[in-house]
């Protein structure tokens, strides 16, 4: 098995463990955000007064807009900390449509399971907006973000870190 992994959008290659550490954190990140995208999902369908119960599709998009930016947040200043843009509107306008990209496969997945398929009970909501919509989304953003979002050299201030192999020298 290699020990580097290819990240040609950011012109070096990374150790598999520093890879796995950046997995876990977009996993942390990503745990964080599912709790606040279910919690809120379940809390607008059916929590108290049901404010969009006959409108889940609409509760899903707004839980994972919501979501979505404690995940820019989480992402840019932790997870993919050494590769942020210098320009952090341009970065924020790809993650954004990124994450609108994975929003659309999580809240058709729902629509699908309901008007398509005809379920409509609240596990059947659940697990095709929150497990099956939200974990294919994931994968989406995950590539995403590490190939077309976050593929600057560093963050505003930050040194650039190269192997010694990158850096010229006189012989």
């Amino acid at each position: 098995m290699p020990d580097t992994v290819p990240s040609p959008s950011r012109g070096r290659r990374q150790s598999f463990a520093a890879w796995l550490t950046e997995l876990a954190k977009f996993g942390a990140i990503g745990a964080i955000a599912y709790v606040i995208d279910t919690g809120g999902f379940n809390l607008l369908v059916y929590g108290p007064g049901h404010m969009l119960a006959e409108h889940p599709v609409t509760a899903k998009i707004i839980s994972a807009c919501v979501a979505t930016l404690f995940a820019w947040v989480g992402n840019r200043y932790w997870t993919f900390a050494g590769a942020r843009r210098s320009t952090p509107l341009r970065e924020l306008v790809m993650f954004l449509l990124v994450n609108a990209g994975g929003i659309i496969i999580a809240a058709a997945s729902l629509w699908i399971s309901r008007y398509v398929l005809g379920y409509t009970s609240q596990l059947a909501d659940n697990i095709a907006g929150n497990i099956i919509g939200v974990g294919l989304g994931t994968i989406f953003r995950y590539l995403c973000y590490r190939y077309v979002v976050f593929t600057g050299g560093g963050g505003a201030g930050q040194p650039r870190r190269t192997s010694p192999a990158a850096v010229p020298h006189s012989d």
